[in-house]
């Protein structure tokens, strides 16, 4: 079992080490005591697990402005009138890129898509989608508004995973965990991960290739809940990876270039109706 992130020289380290730079940074203008206040006055979070656990494929609806092997999408991005669009056509929960530099996302975002998700009758839950190397990021997103935290194993030594995990669990937060290989998927059973995200999306080259959540499902922890991440642009994408054991998929980019976001999710859930 290797002991933690593995990858040099790649996008990953380089964001990474902004990551650490802008968490020094936040913590000295906003300290922990002042978020845990924050945190603490939130309704309780909403359970993107059992979300996710029930039957047929859930999509995860992501708002993010950018990506570092696309830049920025040519859309009007209104964070919470796209969530309102993606829940309208029925996405299960929403990602919402925070990174800064990279994604050109902030906590704002996060803020504001929270309220709209959690305003609804069945409050749908938000997944705040960064880089999650200290613990202050966790607390940082329960103040935030976020009912989730994404933990990536390429990133993260074993030691560090599990505190992060733990952490997660302290603040009431669900915890996405996302391996890219076989090994990674190995270390993310051990820390004890149940909520386990695939991605499809090769850290090195940035090749797709579903196979990955194909390969890699039917190795996940019994009872582990499983997302399919990117690659995803189709029903037919969808049921693929529904067929392999996947029960959920978390899409960004195809859903916020579309020209009408709701039909867009509901077209990607259009063969399971």
């Amino acid at each position: 079992m290797t002991a933690g992130p593995v990858l040099t020289g790649t996008i990953l380290d380089r964001i990474l080490a902004r990551t650490a730079s802008d968490i020094a940074e936040r913590r000295a203008a906003v300290p922990v005591a002042a978020l845990e206040a924050r945190a603490d006055a939130r309704p309780a979070p909403v359970g993107l697990r059992s979300a996710l656990a029930g039957p047929g494929v859930a999509v995860i609806a992501e708002v993010k402005r950018a990506s570092p092997s696309r830049g920025v999408f040519p859309v009007e991005i209104d964070p919470p009138a796209v969530a309102a669009a993606y829940l309208a056509g029925g996405a299960a929960a929403i990602s919402v890129l925070t990174d800064g530099p990279f994604f050109h996302g902030s906590l704002a975002d996060l803020e504001t898509v929270a309220a709209v998700a959690h305003a609804r009758p069945n409050p749908a839950p938000v997944l705040r989608k960064d880089f999650v190397v200290d613990p202050y990021q966790v607390v940082e997103a329960r103040a935030h508004g976020a009912d989730a935290v994404l933990l990536i194993v390429a990133a993260l030594a074993d030691a560090d995973l599990a505190a992060l995990l733990r952490a997660a669990r302290g603040y009431g937060l669900d915890a996405l965990v996302e391996v890219h290989d076989a090994a990674e998927l190995e270390r993310a059973a051990a820390a004890g991960a149940d909520l386990i995200g695939i991605n499809n999306r090769d850290l090195r080259s940035f090749d797709v290739d579903l196979g990955v959540a194909e390969r890699l499902a039917p190795r996940a922890p019994e009872g582990a809940v499983l997302v399919g991440e990117s690659g995803v642009f189709s029903a037919a994408d969808v049921a693929r990876l529904g067929r392999s054991g996947v029960d959920a998929v978390l899409v960004g980019e195809s859903l916020i270039v579309a020209p009408d976001r709701t039909a867009a999710v509901r077209a990607l859930l259009a063969e399971q109706d």
